[in-house]
């Protein structure tokens, strides 16, 4: 009787605790932002409008990106942005000010989605984008879709940069 209560007890804990983790899975998808830009790079753009760095980040903020966003219907824009380490944005982007904000309030804003994250399977659009450049001194070369819960919260952290006029959740912007 013994061995079975605690054969019991064993199987209801790692119940629990699987259904923790799947949880925490659950609340993370989207959120968790792991891997390393690649290199690229873009021409950069005068600027001059005024922006200030939405979380304090020192001088090293500063980038250069283009921005390549493909409809899904055949349609792409491209625009390139600067964000100057002195609050001052440049380039076509016609949401300068806003995107350079999202991007330095990102945590981790080009990393893509880990293979191992589980994700809710929905959909939002066949909207894709491309983002080449440098941020903060490092290259980047990061793609963006809308295929999944992860991916489309990965893309609304970043509304500001790949749809101009778009402003950004306060919940999209807790990224990991």
């Amino acid at each position: 009787m013994t061995v079975r209560r605690t054969v019991q007890r064993s199987a209801r804990a790692r119940t629990v605790a699987l259904v923790v983790a799947g949880f925490g899975l659950l609340a993370a998808c989207g959120d968790q932002q792991a891997g390393a830009p690649v290199t690229s790079s873009s021409p950069t753009s005068g600027g001059s409008s005024s922006s200030a760095p939405s979380d304090g980040v020192p001088a090293a903020s500063a980038g250069d990106l283009t921005v390549v966003v493909d409809d899904g219907a055949g349609e792409q824009r491209t625009w390139t942005l600067t964000c100057s380490a002195d609050g001052t944005t440049g380039g076509d982007h016609p949401d300068a000010q806003n995107a350079c904000a999202a991007v330095d309030a990102a945590k981790a804003p080009w990393a893509p989605v880990p293979k191992d994250m589980a994700c809710t399977q929905i959909y939002g659009g066949p909207q894709t984008a491309v983002v080449t450049g440098t941020w903060r001194g490092e290259p980047v070369d990061a793609r963006f879709a809308r295929n999944d819960g992860c991916q489309i919260a990965r893309w609304d952290r970043l509304a500001p940069l790949l749809q101009p006029g778009t402003a950004v959740s306060e919940r999209s912007r807790g990224g990991a």
